[in-house]
């Protein structure tokens, strides 16, 4: 998931995280190939399948307590990841001190808001999560300014950052004192989307520059996320009594899906297309996500939701603009 700029040559994750953000460090400009598929199909394809995790969070989170749905999420992910690297024959990264910044890496950007976002949706509708996500940027842009020198604001980008949170105080209805919200689930949702950019800054800090291609360091940053959750699982929750159908298949799909294919066609998409275009993705997230838990899960819709959605968009939009390089 999310989500929600795509890679930059530095290395940043999407900007709008999706629920499947994760380092990218530098490495070498992949190869254009011939793709089977147009990307336009694939564009959309991710676009669904990174909207539908925050509704197979909502399923699997019916049977499954919310850290074995993260678990189950990374498990399956670092599974995909693997057998992509196998036939590609790709190592995994050297190195202690870069297994020391991707174990930091794999907590901000997977460990901790996967499981932040699992705990959100047992009190709040999968769309409002899915909304939550799309708020990353703007917490970035205030992170950026105090963390990164060389980002440096515009009017523009302040302009959009102003907007984006006008979106979320209309989103959660603050004219009507937040009423009919669950405050803690809502918190842990934004706090799960000021996750990611604090781990982009972190990747940004220390792991640009590194060798290993970003499907390697990848695979690399989920495997020890499924460590940490691993980790966690005998002190936090208990075995489950059943593996009920659909939220089983919904944690699969979660991991095999939303993270492990998610990534390696973010990835093509980066190559064939460019970053620039590759990101706009991130926007429909919480588009599809509002859609898929109003018409699958029966999720109520008010007017301020969707209203509010398209503002949050807007400003995260504006943030992520940059000047025009001058001649």
């Amino acid at each position: 998931m999310s989500a929600p700029a795509a890679p930059r040559p530095l290395a940043s994750p999407p900007a709008t995280p999706s629920p499947t953000t994760v380092a990218t460090p530098d490495a070498p400009a992949a190869p254009r190939r011939r793709r089977l598929t147009d990307w336009r199909v694939r564009f959309a394809v991710l676009s669904v399948v990174w909207g539908f995790s925050f509704l197979l969070i909502k399923v699997g989170t019916e049977a499954y307590a919310p850290l074995q749905v993260a678990f189950g999420r990374v498990l399956f992910g670092t599974a995909v990841l693997g057998a992509a690297l196998a036939l590609r024959r790709e190592r995994l990264p050297r190195g202690l001190r870069t297994w020391g910044h991707l174990t930091v890496a794999a907590l901000l950007l997977n460990a901790l808001p996967f499981t932040l976002f699992a705990y959100a949706e047992l009190t709040i509708p999968s769309s409002l999560a899915g909304i939550c996500n799309a708020t990353s940027p703007l917490w970035g842009m205030v992170l950026s300014l105090v963390a990164l020198s060389e980002d440096r604001p515009t009017r523009r980008r302040f302009a959009g950052l102003v907007i984006g949170f006008l979106g979320v105080l209309t989103v959660l209805g603050a004219w009507q004192g937040f009423s009919g919200l669950d405050a803690k689930g809502t918190a842990m949702a934004l706090l799960a989307s000021l996750s990611y950019p604090v781990g982009w800054i972190y990747v940004r800090r220390t792991l640009a520059g590194r060798e290993g291609s970003p499907l390697a360091m990848t695979g690399a940053q989920l495997l020890l996320a499924t460590v940490q959750l691993g980790a966690l699982l005998p002190f936090f929750t208990s075995a489950p009594s059943g593996l009920p159908l659909w939220p089983t298949l919904s944690v699969v799909a979660l991991g095999a899906l939303g993270t492990g294919y998610a990534l390696q066609t973010q990835y093509g998409l980066v190559a064939e297309i460019g970053p620039t275009t590759a990101q706009m993705v991130t926007y429909f997230i919480p588009v599809i996500a509002t859609a898929a838990g109003v018409l699958a899960l029966g999720e109520d819709l008010t007017w301020n939701t969707p209203v509010g959605a398209a503002i949050v968009l807007t400003g995260a939009f504006l943030t992520q603009s940059r000047p025009r390089p001058t001649r």
